[in-house]
């Protein structure tokens, strides 16, 4: 009787966390995210991107530097410009930064990024559908330790690290009566101050991350869902066959 009532208060804080963290990430509504898995020149970018950007503090320790030939690179090319540290090209991609020093700095230590596509779906969509979001949803937040907050996860401890590139811009919300409460929706974003990029240029290099990462959690999906289409069409070509080949054998015997 003992280990059942531990079995299921076990199981009861199992559920109140996972729909913790279900509500964590379900701030406004996730953008459908383009799907660009197929288009090389936006792997390499996202590659790029996520060398520049996400990997000094998140490690994908599930990749190595050489499967980017599988995106169309070449071993020099990733040498001079996606190893910036003393990693060797069949090494895998581990974050500079201090996992002690990360978590000082940001209350845990940033997550593995090698599979995020694939585990962050929810009811709203796919994991790309949520991470294209959340990097287009950041905004100026003084009250938070980092100076930023995000729309698709308030209250994340991660800062906006391409906020140069975007730039600053602030949420546009509109009361709503809703059950005799006014109650803000989310209706658009207004830019606030200038990134290096324009707000197009970004989304699509937003566009490029996200699909590598997808790829990431996957190198052989393309080459699944191809080889995958090629015995589904075997398979019924052989089906078809068998039947007619039965319809001979027994055409007698009717």
């Amino acid at each position: 009787m003992i280990r059942f009532k531990k079995l299921a208060l076990g199981l009861l804080a199992s559920l109140v966390l996972a729909f913790g963290a279900q509500a964590a990430t379900d701030g406004i509504s996730w953008d459908k995210a383009p799907n660009k898995t197929n288009d090389l020149a936006a792997l390499q970018n996202g590659a790029k991107l996520f060398v520049n950007y996400c990997l000094n503090c998140h490690s994908a320790a599930f990749m190595r530097y050489n499967r980017l030939k599988d995106i169309g690179l070449t071993e020099q090319q990733i040498k001079d410009n996606l190893l910036f540290t003393d990693a060797k090209v069949g090494d895998t991609m581990k974050a500079a930064i201090d996992p002690k020093q990360a978590k000082e700095w940001f209350g845990g230590t940033p997550p593995d990024l090698t599979v995020i596509a694939r585990s962050r779906s929810g009811a709203q969509g796919t994991g790309a559908d949520y991470l294209y979001t959340y990097l287009r949803s950041y905004y100026r937040d003084d009250s938070k330790a980092t100076g930023w907050n995000n729309l698709a996860f308030p209250n994340v401890a991660m800062p906006n690290v391409l906020w140069e590139l975007q730039g600053a811009r602030e949420p546009q919300f509109e009361m709503h009566s809703s059950h005799g409460h006014e109650v803000p929706v989310f209706k658009g974003w207004k830019q606030v101050s200038a990134g290096t990029m324009a707000p197009l240029q970004y989304d699509q290099s937003i566009a490029d991350l996200v699909a590598y990462l997808q790829w990431m959690g996957e190198p052989a999906q393309n080459t699944r869902v191809r080889i995958g289409a090629w015995v589904l069409l075997f398979l019924g070509l052989l089906t078809f066959v068998a039947w007619r080949l039965n319809a001979a054998f027994w055409k007698d015997v009717k």
